[in-house]
């Protein structure tokens, strides 16, 4: 008769997973013994948080649950940044935990957390399973949760004693869980909105990244004719190379892609998620806004649409632009601004500066990286860099998160991109802060033979945290710190290391790296004052084109003292 974990094992096998990331402990060994004979590998990780955010970045590129297991207590509470990344990041996930044994207590408190009440806040769903018979059923609706909108982390903790307990239970068949259309009245409002505008505007947000929805999105652009922008999380759900194309809000305001949509009187906000940060704030005179979405519209301060479409993204937006196709004269009103608005954020990409800037560092990362090759960022200072700079024609190209913003996931998250796309080109990039937060997975990225290059922006600080301390006058304090020599970290491993020496090593180090093979981590000095200079006091001084006083929002000015660093990244 099989046993609890063997009915575990069978019910994600059922699920369709082929691997599980994470470290076990003295709780799963019935559970290590039932994948030891099973077609799910084990990854084996050197950190919780680590395996969580692989498991994470599973869910986001397939749309089907990564899933992760540890032990109890310190291993389970080890996943709580990844959980959390998940959850605000919309990721399908599945957290699999061990517990003590439930029907006696042998070893009294010893280790013990609840472990279930620590993660509501965090899952979408979190439960104990207390009897072996139930795990198919559990398994099944918790595939469910996690998978349905907004997607998202559930969590099942599995006893050592359940798991080893033999019962008899039935596989629960998954089957396909097709989400509504809009109603007629809400496309028919939509469309009269759209239709009525004079300077229409779309904007493709986090949930317009979903695997199943790109397809319709670039349809629609493509029908309506209407130019777009993307937040950070929306980047490349349609081809940053089509004529269309205004920008990506990196910041929330005042930068130039803002001239569109500070210009607009309608915003078409497309899979907007108010978990990522602001890429507009709403209160502009007359301007209005359509949230169109799986999910009715989070009412914030900055957010609150005029009218909202709610249903499968795809169908819906094809339904709408069959209401507008060939009936949207003032479609591309607000394409007069695309040329100033690109032009300004490619200046000085190709600038000799060394160490290397952000810009010059995005611009060669693209040269490296083909349209559908993969770049993951941890969270930093480049992170904006990239966002603004870095253009994308294919969905999922360019990770980053904008949601909780965590350091540490550029790396496993990388690495769970070169599993699933072996003949892709994939590459992390990282600060020295973030990379040196989970650098130990490099051992794993090797022990894998993923096909991976590493790059670490070495500014030995802080950085971000350390700009913004200095545009806030600050003292400089508490930021600094010193790096290994990161050649010969990355040896140790087994890895490849490079270290720049001139902006032009940049492009053939890269090209080198990717065409060996292997792990490799390259190292680049990078210097940020560009930082002041572009995102401060050059966005302070511009003057945007066709604002008019009456337009503005009551609280904007165009005082020095508006303008600061910006904040959450």
């Amino acid at each position: 008769m099989p046993k609890g974990s063997d009915l575990l094992v069978a019910a994600l096998e059922n699920e369709g997973v082929d691997r599980i990331f994470g470290i076990p402990g003295e709780e799963n060994l019935d559970v290590v013994e039932s994948l030891r004979t099973s077609k799910i590998e084990l990854v084996l990780t050197r950190h919780e948080q680590a395996a969580a955010f692989m498991a994470a970045t599973h869910g986001r590129l397939t749309g089907r649950p990564g899933v992760c297991l540890s032990t109890l207590g310190p291993g389970a509470l080890n996943f709580s940044t990844g959980a959390a990344y998940a959850h605000l990041g919309a990721m399908p996930m599945i957290i699999i935990t061990g517990q003590k044994g439930i029907l006696s207590s042998r070893q009294a408190k010893f280790q013990i957390v609840d472990v279930i009440s620590s993660m509501k806040p965090i899952t979408k769903m979190a439960r104990q399973i207390v009897s072996a018979s139930s795990i198919p059923t559990i398994v099944r609706d918790a595939f469910r949760v996690a998978t349905e909108e907004r997607p998202g982390p559930v969590l099942l903790e599995l006893p050592e004693d359940i798991a080893s307990e033999e019962a008899e239970a039935h596989l629960v068949p998954p089957h396909p869980i097709d989400i509504p259309v809009a109603h007629p009245k809400a496309i028919e409002r939509a469309a009269q909105m759209i239709l009525a505008a004079k300077r229409p505007l779309i904007m493709l947000g986090a949930a317009a990244s979903r695997p199943r929805a790109t397809g319709e999105l670039g349809g629609f652009v493509h029908r309506t004719q209407i130019p777009f922008f993307t937040t950070q999380m929306g980047k490349g759900t349609v081809a940053g190379g089509t004529n269309l194309y205004m920008g990506t809000a990196a910041l929330s305001e005042r930068d130039y892609v803002h001239e569109a949509i500070d210009r607009a009187d309608l915003i078409i906000a497309i899979g907007h998620d108010t978990i990522e940060k602001p890429p507009f704030f709403m209160g502009q005179k007359d301007q209005k806004v359509v949230h169109i979405g799986y999910m009715p519209a989070n009412v914030e301060e900055v957010y609150y649409p005029d009218a909202e479409v709610v249903g499968d993204l795809g169908p819906t937006l094809k339904l709408l632009a069959d209401e507008l196709e060939g009936k949207l004269p003032n479609a591309g009103a607000l394409l007069s601004l695309r040329e100033h608005i690109l032009s300004h954020i490619s200046d000085r990409a190709t600038e000799d500066r060394f160490p290397v800037t952000p810009q010059r560092l995005v611009h060669d990362v693209r040269q490296v990286i083909p349209e559908d090759g993969i770049v993951c960022l941890d969270n930093g200072m480049y992170k904006i860099w990239f966002a603004r700079n870095y253009r994308t024609y294919v969905a999922n190209t360019l990770l980053l998160d904008n949601a909780l913003a965590t350091m540490g996931a550029g790396l496993p998250s990388a690495m769970m991109a070169a599993m699933l796309y072996p003949n892709r080109r994939v590459m992390a990039v990282c600060g020295d802060g973030g990379f040196m937060m989970n650098s130990q997975e490099m051992e794993t990225a090797v022990r894998l033979g993923l096909n991976l290059v590493v790059l670490v922006l070495d500014d030995s600080a802080y950085g971000m945290i350390r700009w913004k301390q200095a545009v806030d006058q600050f003292k400089d304090y508490g930021m600094t710190f010193r790096n290994p020599d990161f050649v010969k970290y990355a040896e140790s491993y087994g890895a490849t290391g490079h270290r720049i020496e001139s902006v032009g090593d940049l492009v053939p180090t890269l090209d080198k790296a990717f065409n060996a093979g292997g792990v490799h981590l390259v190292a680049v000095p990078v210097d940020y004052s560009e930082n002041t200079r572009v995102l401060v006091e050059e966005l302070r001084a511009k003057v945007k084109p066709f604002e008019q006083a009456s337009e503005r929002r009551p609280a904007e000015s165009s005082s020095p003292e508006s303008v600061v660093a910006p904040e959450g990244i």
